[in-house]
């Protein structure tokens, strides 16, 4: 059972990881053939994709941040799959996401290699549900000890902040220097403005407004310390802004001291019912009433 929930919760925190290193963060919306992760998409246009023109190619990029930042202001909920590497393990996952008016989220994550496997991570009410199939381990923040809270900090933080809003990024994004519209391309048969930028993590960290509201700012200088975690500076980010202001996808590269990361997002739909719900009872191992037992037996000579 141990090996089955290592495998597991190896696969779901690769998966955290994977979001993190993109966003604080995606495919086609349907999982690789056998279970692998698709491969991110090229950064350039597709053969599908038509040439900068017209209105796209005349308006300002910024200008398609700003809209896609406003649009991003009236997000309750979203769906979306990501693909990609971080850290030099290749992973895929789907996401569902509730902002508002409680948070919660669900990512069924899919990892590959030699202790690769597949696992589900549930974020509600302040604590996170790592397993599947019946097994599951709770992590309850509040009521962990001080020395398991440092270790399990990156995890945990990961899992709170990895819904992915798409401002967040277009917010990183503005303080690129090299900020350029590509043009008009088609995402999965929706006309997009494709944006692309490369910004280093000063000047993310510069660039969080004072003025966003405080989920937002927690939001986004997590995932700036988690790219210095992985010891990533420089970001090269690509987003697909279709013509309502909502973003399409969205592709970030970079490389850290643990391997490159390459991670794609697809966003599927937004503002519909998301429903996440905690695992029965009887599948669960609450962590912090392991570890409390043990403590207890420790003393009295038991453990």
């Amino acid at each position: 059972m141990f090996t089955y929930r290592k495998k597991t919760a190896g696969a779901a925190l690769a998966a955290v990881l994977l979001v993190g290193g993109a966003t604080t963060a995606c495919e086609d919306g349907k999982k690789a053939d056998g279970g692998k992760a698709a491969s991110a998409p090229s950064a350039q246009a597709s053969p599908s994709a038509s040439k900068a023109a017209g209105g796209a190619a005349d308006a300002t990029p910024a200008a398609f941040l700003q809209k896609t930042k406003k649009k991003s202001e009236e997000i309750t909920s979203a769906r979306y799959t990501l693909s990609g590497t971080t850290g030099g393990q290749q992973a895929s996952a789907e996401v569902s996401v509730r902002f508002k008016p409680t948070p919660a989220m669900s990512m069924k994550a899919t990892t590959q290699g030699p202790d690769g496997g597949t696992g589900e991570i549930r974020v509600i009410d302040g604590a996170m549900y790592m397993g599947s199939e019946g097994q599951w381990l709770k992590f309850d923040m509040k009521a962990l000890d001080e020395a398991t809270t440092k270790k399990m900090g990156k995890a945990q933080g990961s899992a709170n902040t990895s819904g992915e809003n798409p401002g967040d990024r277009a917010d990183q994004l503005m303080g690129a220097k090299d900020l350029k519209t590509v043009g008009e391309e088609n995402v999965d048969g929706v006309k997009t403005t494709h944006v692309s930028g490369t910004v280093t993590t000063d000047q993310m960290r510069a660039g969080i407004s004072a003025s966003a509201a405080p989920e937002a700012r927690e939001r986004r200088e997590k995932s700036v310390k988690q790219l210095e975690d992985e010891g990533i500076k420089t970001l090269n980010v690509d987003m697909w802004i279709d013509e309502s202001g909502h973003t399409k996808q969205v592709r970030t590269r970079g490389e850290g001291t643990k391997g490159p990361l390459d991670t794609t997002i697809k966003f599927l739909d937004f503002n519909k019912p998301v429903e996440i719900t905690a695992p029965p009872a009887d599948q669960v191992v609450d962590l912090a009433e392991m570890m409390k037992r043990s403590r207890e037996g420790s003393g009295t000579g038991q453990g």
